[in-house]
């Protein structure tokens, strides 16, 4: 069972959140891409607007079956190996799921302000369609293909903040 990760590789702690991640899973259970990657976005039907609301969590055998935001948080913490016993105490606790879902959304619409904007767009070593174990040198290509093309286009048009395609 695989699941995609839509995460803001433009926000400091959205990346550092999805290297967390990547140190943990190593591309076994969760596959990552930034949500200004739109070409890849669009295979799944996700708009920029879609986007907004958080980070979205996928699953790869059932691609409608989606979370997102608080939710897709929770669900990727109850995916990690020892991660269920946490996430249901923290469910099963009045108020906190109500509270978890408020904090989520005010760090969400001021993470910029509160956790700094990254200069590039952080890809992830174990994007979307790429599985750790048997494509990781095609993959390698792939995202350094994504952030060569990236940096050129902000060398070249400093002030057209372009997505990458």
């Amino acid at each position: 069972m695989t699941y995609n990760v839509i995460y803001d590789g433009d926000c400091n702690l959205c990346s550092n959140l999805v290297q967390v991640l990547e140190k943990l899973d190593r591309g076994h259970l969760f596959q990552y891409v930034p949500m200004q990657d739109r070409q890849t976005l669009e295979r799944f039907e996700i708009t920029p607007q879609d986007c907004e609301m958080g980070m979205i969590l996928i699953d790869a055998d059932r691609p409608t079956h989606r979370w997102q935001g608080s939710d897709a948080a929770e669900e990727i913490g109850r995916l990690l190996p020892l991660g269920n016993p946490f996430i249901a105490a923290y469910r099963a606790l009045p108020g906190m799921k109500w509270l978890g879902d408020r904090v989520y959304a005010q760090v969400r619409d001021r993470r910029y302000h509160l956790f700094g904007r990254r200069s590039h767009t952080y890809y992830s070593a174990y994007p979307i369609g790429c599985h750790a174990v048997r494509n990781s040198d095609r993959c390698a290509e792939a995202i350094s293909e994504k952030v060569s093309k990236k940096i050129s286009e902000e060398i070249l048009n400093p002030h057209n903040h372009t997505v990458v395609s």
